[in-house]
Order: structure tokens, then C-alpha cells, then sequence
């Protein structure tokens, strides 16, 4: 196998101002669906568009269509169909902590989001 080149680790979104304070916006990254969320300080965090709770009736219910908000420094999702909340930093489930979410990494180049490859999940 050959290394990717460096310009195909990050793949350009949307711009910044595109996207909604506390709301979310969806994307195709590396073939995956994934939400990027806009916080209010202009944070951003991009998490696997698909809530492990939810059971198939309930496609098109991912995580982007969820609510933001934070439990104490804790940015979180609930997702839309069962209100379990899910950390933006890590992906981790606050209320099982047996499930998570993918999470990828997120950076801001001249005002444009860019979504690299899926983080490795922390012990």
C-alpha cells in the first residue's frame, strides 16, 4: 500500500459561516456520514451520523438532527429519537457508557471546515 497524500487526509466541507450555531449540517467524508456541528464559541466537531440506539424504523434520525447542548463543560448531541446524549469531543454515549460514536478530526483553514479520517477511540 501506498501513503495517501497529505492533501487527501483532509477533505474541504463547507465554509465556517455556512454552517449553524448549535445546529448541525451533514457530509459525505471518506465515504462515511458524518454531522458537523457548529458551537457557539465557533468550535466545530464532526461525529458518525448514526445513533447505535436507533433501530431501524428510525433511519433518517442520525445525530445531526439532534439537539445541542452541555452538561457542565460538556458539549453533547441528544440524539433525535431517544435522547441519549453523546460527547462532541469523543463520541462517548453520557448516559451508557458502553456506546459511542465515531468521531473525526475537524480543523478550520481560512474560514473553510475541513473533516480528516475517523480518531482512534481513547481507552
Amino acid at each position: 500500500m501506498t501513503p495517501r497524500a497529505a492533501h487527501e487526509e483532509w477533505q474541504p466541507v463547507c465554509a465556517l459561516d455556512e454552517l449553524e450555531v448549535e445546529r448541525a449540517a451533514t457530509a459525505l467524508v471518506h465515504g462515511q456520514a458524518v454531522a458537523i456541528f457548529r458551537l457557539a464559541d465557533d468550535r466545530v466537531y464532526a461525529l458518525g451520523n448514526h445513533d447505535p440506539f436507533a433501530r431501524a424504523a428510525d433511519v433518517g434520525k442520525g445525530i445531526a438532527k439532534g439537539i445541542v447542548g452541555r452538561r457542565g463543560d460538556v458539549p453533547f448531541v441528544a440524539s433525535p429519537a431517544h435522547k441519549h446524549a453523546f460527547d462532541l469531543r469523543t463520541g462517548r454515549c453520557l448516559d451508557d457508557p458502553t456506546a459511542a460514536v465515531p468521531v473525526y478530526d475537524v480543523k478550520v483553514v481560512d474560514g473553510t471546515v475541513h473533516v480528516g479520517h475517523r480518531k482512534a477511540v481513547a481507552a
